[in-house]
C-alpha cells in the first residue's frame, strides 16, 4: 500500500517538474513590443507633420516622404543583401526617416534626403548592428553629415507662408523668392542666425511663425507630442526636463535670453525625440539627467562661442559616445550583491 501511494506522489511531483521550466527574468513581460513604440512615437510626431504642412505646404509632405521611403528601402535592401531577417516591421526606420525629415529645410534637394537616408539607416544603425545597437542616433548624425557636406542647401532656409514672417535675412537683397516644386518661398533667416533683422517674438516661436528646419519650428507641436510620450510611458520626464532646463540656466549664464533659447532651433525635437532614443541614452534616471544636462551644456557652449549657430545635433552625437560611461558609473547595486575586488 505504502509503495503505491509512493508511486503516485513520485508520478505527481514528475508530472508537475514536466510543467515547470527554468528561465532567467525577467518573469513579467509587457504587451509592449517595439512596433508598439515606435508607432506611438510616429504618432506623438504627427502634429509637427500637420505643422509643417501648414507652414510650408505639400513640398514639406513630399520631403519627409522621401526620407521615410528611403530609409524603408534602404533597410530592407541592406537586410536581402546581408541575408538576414527583414526588420522593416519594427517600424523603426519609418520614424527615423519623418525625424531625420524634421531636420532639414523644406527647400533641401530630394537626393540629399535620399543621402542622408542612407547614412542613418545603413552607416549608423544596420552596419552597426541594427535596432538597439548603434551607438549614436542615426538622425542627429545624418543631418550632421547633411550639414557638413552640403552646407548651402542644409542652411537655405525660407519664411512659412503663414503668419508673420520678419526673419527675413538681411543679406538677401529685395527679399529673394526660392521655388520649390511650384510653391514659392521668401528667403529668411532662423531666428539664430546673426543675419536675422528681427527676432520673432515668444507667440512666433511657440507657433513655428519663422524660418527653420521643417519639425523644429512649430514649439506648441513639439511639445503636445512629447507629453503624449512621457503619458504613454515611451518616454520619461528626466531627458528632456534635463535638456530644457539646462539649455535655460546656461543661456542665462552666457548671457542669453533664456525663454529665446529654448524655444528656437532643435532644442525641443531634440529633447523630446531624439535624446530620448533608447539605446543610444542611459538607461538609469540619474544617467538619464546627467545626460540630459551634458547635451544642455554642449548645445549653448556651440550656440554663444562656436561659429555654428546650433549645436542640439553636436550634443547628442557626443553624449551618445559618453552614454556607457555614464551607465557605468550610475548602475545601481543590486541589494546584497557582493563584487569581487580587482586585481591591482
Amino acid at each position: 500500500m505504502a509503495t503505491n501511494t509512493e508511486n503516485q506522489v513520485v508520478q505527481t511531483e514528475s508530472a508537475v517538474s514536466s510543467k515547470l521550466m527554468m528561465t532567467p527574468s525577467p518573469h513579467v513581460k509587457d504587451s509592449i513590443n517595439t512596433q508598439k513604440v515606435m508607432l506611438t512615437v510616429a504618432i506623438a510626431l504627427l502634429p509637427s507633420l500637420l505643422a509643417a504642412l501648414y507652414y510650408f505646404s505639400f513640398p514639406a509632405l513630399v520631403l519627409v516622404a522621401t526620407c521615410v521611403i528611403s530609409c524603408v528601402v534602404f533597410e530592407q535592401l541592406f537586410c536581402m543583401v546581408t541575408k538576414t531577417q527583414s526588420s522593416i516591421h519594427d517600424c523603426s526606420a519609418v520614424v527615423t526617416g519623418m525625424i531625420l525629415g524634421f531636420n532639414v529645410p523644406v527647400t533641401l534637394p530630394l537626393w540629399m534626403a535620399i543621402v542622408g537616408s542612407f547614412i542613418a539607416i545603413v552607416v549608423v544603425k544596420c552596419l552597426f548592428g541594427g535596432i538597439g545597437c548603434n551607438f549614436a542616433n542615426p538622425a542627429a548624425t545624418a543631418r550632421i553629415f547633411l550639414l557638413v557636406s552640403f552646407a548651402t542647401a542644409m542652411t537655405n532656409w525660407v519664411a512659412p507662408l503663414h503668419g508673420v514672417a520678419d526673419t527675413v535675412a538681411s543679406a538677401t537683397p529685395g527679399r529673394a523668392m526660392c521655388n520649390v516644386m511650384g510653391v514659392d518661398y521668401l528667403a529668411a533667416a532662423t531666428p539664430l542666425s546673426s543675419h536675422v533683422v528681427e527676432k520673432p517674438g515668444f507667440m512666433q516661436l511657440l507657433l513655428g511663425q519663422h524660418g527653420g528646419s521643417l519639425g523644429e519650428t512649430c514649439a506648441i507641436a513639439l511639445i503636445i507630442g512629447g507629453v503624449f510620450l512621457i503619458w504613454r510611458g515611451i518616454i520619461t520626464w528626466h531627458i528632456p526636463v534635463s535638456v530644457i532646463g539646462s539649455v535655460f540656466v546656461f543661456a542665462l549664464l552666457f548671457g542669453q535670453d533664456p525663454i529665446f533659447s529654448i524655444l528656437t532651433g532643435g532644442v525641443m525635437i531634440g529633447a523630446f525625440f531624439m535624446a530620448t532614443d533608447y539605446s543610444t541614452s542611459p538607461v538609469t534616471p540619474k544617467g538619464q539627467i546627467i545626460f540630459g544636462i551634458g547635451i544642455g551644456f554642449i548645445t549653448m557652449v556651440i550656440r554663444t562661442f562656436c561659429s555654428y549657430p546650433e549645436g542640439m545635433s553636436f550634443a547628442i552625437l557626443l553624449m551618445n559616445i559618453l552614454t556607457p560611461h555614464i551607465d557605468s558609473l550610475t548602475m545601481t547595486k543590486p541589494f546584497g550583491a557582493v563584487f569581487a575586488e580587482k586585481n591591482k
